[in-house]
């Protein structure tokens, strides 16, 4: 996450360092403030966002959940009544709502740890903040070119790795889709035979 990167140079910026190699550190230390204000209010509403977010996919984590239950309940009833095509069909549900709730469990999982790094951020740029105010009531600082210069080839760099791994991502996603598609075929027939035995059929 891009704000995230942008806080964290934020916070990792030494203060008094950037006073030292300064042209003009009264200018600086303004906009260095100026910058970490503007980051505070978007790292709040990102806080807010996140958090609905986390909220949106737990329910439809507990959305999904209750559908495998119910189209479980289908195949059941499907081989008590000998129709395997449609407990098969039912059975074909069960799995795609399994995957579907599995998935949301993960984004739930992500999604939290995502609320506590932004928190997390969050303190961290409020201390700085504080520090930098502190700061500009008894120093000048300058324009900050080299800090912007030094910040556009971090970014650089951080999306020249986030391709590549990009990449390498995608080659590997056709190939486990399909055998992913044959464990799925084969957990299927796994789970109707079970059904009948379990059901008597």
């Amino acid at each position: 996450m891009a704000l995230l990167e942008r806080v964290s140079t934020l916070v990792r910026a030494n203060l008094n360092d950037l006073i030292d190699k300064a042209e003009e550190p009264e200018k600086m230390i303004k906009q260095v403030i100026l910058d970490m204000q503007n980051q505070l209010l978007q790292v709040k509403t990102q806080v807010a966002i996140a958090i609905a977010d986390q909220h949106l996919l737990e329910k439809k984590q507990r959305e999904n959940a209750d559908k495998v239950a119910e189209w479980m309940r289908k195949a059941e009833l499907a081989v008590d009544k000998k129709e395997d095509d449609l407990a098969r069909a039912s059975l074909q549900r069960v799995e795609s709502y399994r995957e579907l709730s599995d998935s949301f469990a993960q984004q739930v999982t992500d999604q939290k740890a995502q609320v506590e790094n932004l928190k997390s951020a969050l303190r961290r740029l409020e201390q700085k903040l504080t520090e930098a105010e502190a700061n500009d009531t008894r120093i000048a600082m300058g324009d900050g070119s080299k800090a912007a210069a030094f910040d556009r080839m971090k970014r650089k760099v951080a999306h020249s790795e986030a391709m590549g791994q990009a990449k390498s991502e995608i080659a590997g996603d056709n190939m486990e889709d399909r055998l992913a598609a044959l464990e799925k075929e084969d957990r299927i027939e796994q789970l109707l035979m079970e059904l009948k035995t379990k059901r008597g059929a």
